[in-house]
């Protein structure tokens, strides 16, 4: 078997290529060529697209420019949601490169928070961080944590810097040994088919009696409908970073080792694509 270190890796270096074009109703000086890049899978759309702004600028005039915001297919993209998690949820089924479109007005309120400058992504993502390990260690290792660690965290994953992130965050990835694993795990299960906007819920990583909790535990008790009789036909797909874990898989594992930088695993359901 790899190291695990190698999956670490594998997750923070995924990457979705990606094609950008402006939306037909924008008003241009001259046609508006696509931008194409390859997306970090656990940033966010408004961390990584500087480039694009500039890109679809400069055939802009200053004043039709506001707030940048992101479609695919007609939704609107939420910024504060890993990129990853986005596609998977989204476009998981879909030919690659994916297709953003790009809109400089009529901002959807209704639809998306307001996202002034990389401090709101910073906020967000601190604030989750500090969630996660509420529920991990009581909030134990974020509170002995200095500022300068918790900066160091954040410039990691803006800078796309793995070894840089990991020297911090692996000390949140560690529990006692006689516990067997953290306190509660966190994660979020997400589904196009419902309205609400994910499942969060207590759950631990051992059973009473010191067995091991899996992907398939956790799903069976918070999101039965996920999961397909035995002897059914296959529904849905359960996909963490564009893959599907066996349901087997201990979950105190994928919480070390498939989380998103913010130290949630994301999980999204999706029906089964048909063809």
């Amino acid at each position: 078997m790899t190291d695990d270190k190698d999956v670490l890796r594998d997750v923070w270096f995924g990457r979705i290529p990606t094609c950008f074009t402006l939306y037909q109703d924008e008003i241009t000086e001259r046609e508006a060529e696509p931008y194409y890049l390859l997306l970090p899978r656990v940033s966010y759309l408004t961390l990584v697209t500087d480039k694009v702004k500039k890109h679809f600028q400069k055939v802009m005039r200053q004043e039709d420019i506001s707030e940048i915001w992101f479609e695919y297919e007609g939704t609107p993209l939420k910024w504060h949601y890993p990129i990853g998690l986005l596609f998977d949820l989204l476009a998981s089924s879909s030919a690659l490169p994916w297709n953003i479109t790009v809109h400089f007005k009529s901002f959807p309120e209704k639809d998306l928070l307001h996202c002034p400058s990389k401090d709101a992504v910073e906020a967000h993502f601190m604030s989750c961080m500090k969630e996660a390990d509420a529920l991990k260690h009581k909030s134990q290792v974020i509170n002995e944590m200095q500022k300068k660690d918790h900066k160091q965290l954040w410039m990691g994953l803006q800078n796309d810097r793995f070894d840089q992130f990991w020297a911090i965050n692996r000390k949140l990835m560690e529990y006692p040994a006689e516990e067997n694993g953290f306190r509660y795990i966190p994660f979020r299960i997400y589904q196009t088919t419902t309205e609400r906007p994910f499942i969060q819920k207590l759950f631990r990583p051992v059973a009473a009696d010191g067995q091991l909790h899996t992907l398939g535990d956790l799903l069976r008790e918070v999101c039965p409908s996920a999961i397909s009789p035995e002897d059914g036909e296959k529904k849905n797909q359960v996909m963490i970073h564009g893959i599907e874990p066996m349901l087997e898989t201990p979950l105190q594992w994928l919480s070390e080792h498939l989380s998103y930088p913010d130290n949630f695993l994301h999980i999204s359901i999706i029906p089964q694509p048909t063809d």
